[in-house]
């Protein structure tokens, strides 16, 4: 149950790190500094260092305030479509639960792939579509949502695992039936149209 509940803890982290690449980073070190809730074996326990948190907390608000504008937004985007995935795969194996447990190569390729996945989706379909709907007038209150919800999951994922697992399994259950719906839509769409003639 041990392994489970770690995995799913990293599974969090990483997916908190697509959204915001050094919220999970500074959460896991400072519960790691300043409480008993996460042990951080070596390299990882880096993350715990005072001058790593006061670092990672100065690049955090560098994040945030670059996510607000427009312009810089979708630099920002650029650079961390390399980074996001990276501090993932960190976030990942740095989960002292797992990384005793699983190999640290795949933990890193998981916590990039979870990371990067999140990315993609948040800066390919996401983000783009809320610039069409609303002028570039809704960029602010989803980035400052990505900000709050990559917190909340970060924290959940350290503290309540288990929830992190459920919401997880609840997701992607509603992807899975948004897709099939959407697939069966299109296939009725293409049966109700009128033949054309040559």
């Amino acid at each position: 149950m041990e392994v489970l509940l770690g995995i799913f803890s990293a599974f969090g982290l990483s997916a908190s790190a697509g959204l915001n690449a050094y919220i999970p980073l500074l959460v896991v070190g400072v519960l790691a500094h300043y409480t008993d809730w996460i042990t951080l074996n070596s390299p990882w326990d880096l993350l715990a260092n005072p001058w790593i948190l006061i670092l990672l907390g100065i690049l955090v608000i560098i994040e945030m305030l670059a996510d607000k504008f427009p312009a810089v937004n979708h630099v920002n985007d650029a650079i961390q479509t390399f980074v996001r995935p990276a501090a993932g795969a960190i976030a990942f194996a740095a989960s002292a639960k797992v990384i005793t447990d699983m190999n640290p190569v795949l933990a890193l390729a998981a916590g990039l792939l979870v990371a990067g996945s999140v990315h993609v989706v948040k800066s390919v379909a996401v983000r783009p579509a809320v610039t069409a709907v609303s002028g570039g007038a809704g960029n602010i209150p989803i980035s400052i949502a990505e900000d709050i919800l990559a917190t909340i999951v970060s924290i959940l994922s350290i503290i309540i695992p288990v929830i992190v697992g459920i919401l997880a399994v609840f997701t992607l259950a509603l992807l899975l039936w948004w897709l099939w719906r959407r697939t069966e839509n299109q296939e009725e769409l293409t049966k109700s149209e009128p033949a054309r003639d040559p």
